[in-house]
Order: structure tokens, then sequence, then C-alpha cells
């Protein structure tokens, strides 16, 4: 590949790392998608032939591997490449917008909560971020300990909250002894993620603690107030 063609492929590549595709033609679209798939060809013609034989980017993303492949510049790789972009989509908007868990009630977050934890044989601190409606963006378990403890350090909440932007969160842990009460460790460092997050503006539902079929919710009790 010669230096103009390297150029050429990596001004693409900073462009869509500096601003998405704005600003892209449909030709230089389709050349940066062929990047990925073609290694030393100059993209810009088939590009334009793909476009002019199709007329529309998304005429030339819709049509089938069998026919592209025949188009003059493609192979059988590049052209399973670009009939998968319109699969890509789809496969993502399903994924990103499927129905998420609602957690409206204690019961609805202890019984997720115990399908997650009421296994397990050593404590793990587990976070639920929510959204403004309660839905479940995202479940954590951000630390793992011993039989009967384990360590928590407030960043690593802090980070599963941010990353997933959450608006509101559940806490919860389990004790694999059976015994749902809190220790006086338990109580401590609920009072202080709970100061963290506010101050963060992020509300904390609930701290939960699962120990096989039973649970200690701190909200029920009243010891989040």
């Amino acid at each position: 590949m010669d230096s103009d063609n390297q150029g050429h492929r990596r001004r693409l590549r900073e462009r869509f790392l500096d601003s998405g595709l704005d600003g892209f033609h449909d030709h230089e679209v389709l050349e940066f998608l062929l990047s990925f798939a073609i290694p030393r060809k100059d993209l810009k013609p088939i590009a334009k032939g793909l476009l002019e034989k199709y007329k529309t980017l998304s005429a030339v993303l819709d049509a089938s591997s069998e026919r592209l492949e025949k188009e003059d510049g493609m192979g059988p790789y590049s052209a399973v490449f670009l009939s998968l972009m319109p699969r890509l989509v789809e496969r993502y908007q399903q994924d990103r917008w499927k129905a998420k868990p609602v957690l409206c009630s204690t019961r609805d977050a202890v019984a997720y909560l115990t399908s997650l934890l009421g296994t397990e044989r050593n404590e793990v601190f587990y976070v639920l971020a929510l959204d403004s409606k309660n839905s479940v963006l995202a479940g954590e378990g951000v630390q793992r300990g011993s039989v009967n403890r384990t360590a928590v350090f407030p960043r690593q909440v802090v980070e599963v909250v941010i990353r997933h932007r959450a608006t509101a969160v559940i806490l919860a842990h389990n004790h694999p002894g059976g015994d749902p009460t809190p220790s006086a460790s338990d109580r401590q460092l609920t009072r202080k993620l709970k100061r963290i997050l506010n101050d963060l503006d992020i509300h904390v539902h609930d701290h939960i603690i699962i120990a096989g079929p039973k649970y200690f919710s701190f909200a029920e009790k009243g010891e989040l107030e």
C-alpha cells in the first residue's frame, strides 16, 4: 500500500475518532468500512463504483454478499463485511432496547438479588445501577470476599454508577451463613456510601442483605433515613 493510501486511511480513522461520521460523504463511509476488510487497495474507486451502481449507501449495505462479491475490487471477505453492517445494527438495536427488569418494590429487588446472590458461597458486594424509572441498567459484583467478610472500597461503587450513568442504586451483599442481620461494619459502610452517592446526586434506594431465603432491607427498617 503506497503512502498516499495509507495516509488517506489514517485521516479517515482520525476523523471518525474525532467526530464520528459527521461530515463524511457516503463514499467516505464505504471507504472507511472497506479499510477493515481490504488491506492494500485504493478504496475510493471501489466505494464510488458501488454508489454509482446501487445509488445509495443503504442500498449498498442491503445488497447480498453474493452480489457484492462480483463488483470490481470486491472479494468474499469485503462483501460479507459490508452485508454484515445492517444485521449488526439490527442486533445492536434489539440488545440496546430490550426490556429491562423494573424494580418497583423491595419484594422485586429481593427476588432479583436472590437469583444472583442466593447460592453464592462467599460474600459478594453487588451494585444495581438504575435509571430514573427504576429499570436495571446493569448489575455488577464489585468485590468478592471470604465466607463471612468482604472489603468494599467506595471508589469501586462510584465507578459502576458513573460507567452506567445511573440515577439511583440498590446496594446488596450476601451472608452465606444464613443470618441476614447487618454487622456494625455493614451499617457503617451503608452510611458512608449513602453520603458519597448523595453528594453525586445519586439516590440510594436500599441496601439489601441476602441470606438464602432470608433478607434484610435497610430501607424497610428505616435505616436509610
